[in-house]
């Protein structure tokens, strides 16, 4: 939209934990004690985010969208989103039941609803 380089300063999509390593600084023990989907991947990737667009607040993704890579523990449509600003962060669990790409709609959804909870809180 015309205009948004003014609130918008970029993103990333980052599949390997590598690249959540390298680009967001997620530490590597969190990747190794809760796995890439997961709660406190998420806001360390939020957080990461944050602090290396220099943005006042980031908001993360980490799931299964399907339809494979599910386990017992973890089933396709799990999917963590969190956000970061100075006051601090937010993670909400989700589990989806579409195909992917229903999966990856409603998370997109889930994230968007979120910053706009965070941002207009008296909504």
């Amino acid at each position: 939209m015309p205009g948004s380089s003014g609130y918008y300063r970029g993103g990333i999509v980052c599949y390997s934990n590598e690249l959540k390593q390298d680009e967001l600084a997620v530490p590597a023990e969190t990747l190794k004690h809760h796995g890439a989907v997961s709660a406190q991947v998420a806001v360390a990737m939020a957080e990461g985010a944050r602090r290396r667009y220099g943005a006042d607040v980031a908001v993360a993704v980490t799931g299964i969208a399907g339809p494979d890579g599910g386990t017992p523990a973890k089933p396709v449509g799990l999917t963590y989103v969190a956000l970061a600003d100075q006051a601090g962060h937010d993670v909400r669990r989700h589990q989806w039941h579409g195909d992917r790409s229903a999966n990856k709609r409603d998370s997109a959804r889930a994230a968007l609803e979120l910053l706009l909870e965070r941002l207009e809180p008296n909504t």
